[in-house]
C-alpha cells in the first residue's frame, strides 16, 4: 500500500519527492504574463504576433525557420524568441524591412507557384538586401495628412499651395483645405 504526503512538498507527492514545479510556479506564471504582454504588444506595434507571419514566410518559401533567420540577418536563437513572444520586437529596423520584403515577394507568381528557383531568387534578393529605415521610407500611422505635408512642400512652395487651394476650392474644398494645412503646418 502506497501512502500520499501532504506536507511541505504539495499534496500528492511520496515521501522525499518534490515537485518539477517547486519554488518554479511563481515564476512560470509571470513568464506566462510576460508572453501575453509580448503578444499584445506584438498585435498593437505588428498587426498580429510576428510568429504567424514568420510561420507562414517558413511556409511559402519552403525553407526552415533557421534559414529564413539567416535571411533576415537575425540570429536563429532571437528569431525564435520573437516567435514565441519572450521578446516583443524586432530591434533591428532593418530586419523588419527584410520581413515585410519577404511578405511581398510572396506575391511573385513564381514564388506563389513554388517554382524553386523563383523561390531562391526571392530570398537571395532580400538576404543581399540593405534595407534603409528612415523618416521618408518608414511608414508613420497617425494623421496620414501630416505626413504628406513635407512631400507637398517638396513640389511646391507655401505661397504656391495657397494659390493651388484657391483655385480649387469651388470644386474641391476638402482637396484645396489640405494644401492650406500643409501651407501653413497646421494639423
Amino acid at each position: 500500500m502506497t501512502w500520499q504526503y501532504s506536507g511541505p512538498a504539495g499534496p500528492g507527492l511520496a515521501p522525499g519527492a518534490s515537485s518539477t514545479t517547486e519554488g518554479t510556479g511563481g515564476a512560470e506564471v509571470a513568464e506566462h504574463k510576460s508572453v501575453q504582454r509580448n503578444l499584445d504588444l506584438q498585435r498593437q506595434w505588428y498587426g498580429e504576433p510576428l510568429g504567424d507571419r514568420v510561420r507562414r514566410l517558413v511556409v511559402a518559401f519552403r525553407t526552415s525557420q533557421a534559414q529564413l533567420a539567416e535571411v533576415l540577418g537575425i540570429s536563429a536563437p532571437m528569431l525564435s524568441q520573437v516567435m514565441s513572444g519572450r521578446r516583443a520586437k524586432i530591434g533591428n529596423p532593418s530586419v523588419l524591412a527584410r520581413l515585410v520584403m519577404l511578405e511581398r515577394k510572396v506575391l511573385i507568381p513564381g514564388v506563389t507557384a513554388g517554382e524553386s528557383e523563383a523561390i531562391e531568387q526571392a530570398l537571395a534578393d532580400v538576404r543581399d538586401s540593405h534595407p534603409s529605415v528612415g523618416r521618408d521610407t518608414l511608414p508613420v500611422p497617425g494623421n496620414g495628412e501630416q505626413v504628406a505635408w513635407p512631400v507637398l512642400r517638396e513640389v511646391a512652395k507655401p505661397s504656391e499651395l495657397e494659390q493651388a487651394a484657391a483655385l480649387i476650392d469651388g470644386r474641391y474644398p476638402a482637396l484645396a483645405g489640405l494644401l492650406r494645412r500643409a501651407a501653413n503646418g497646421e494639423s
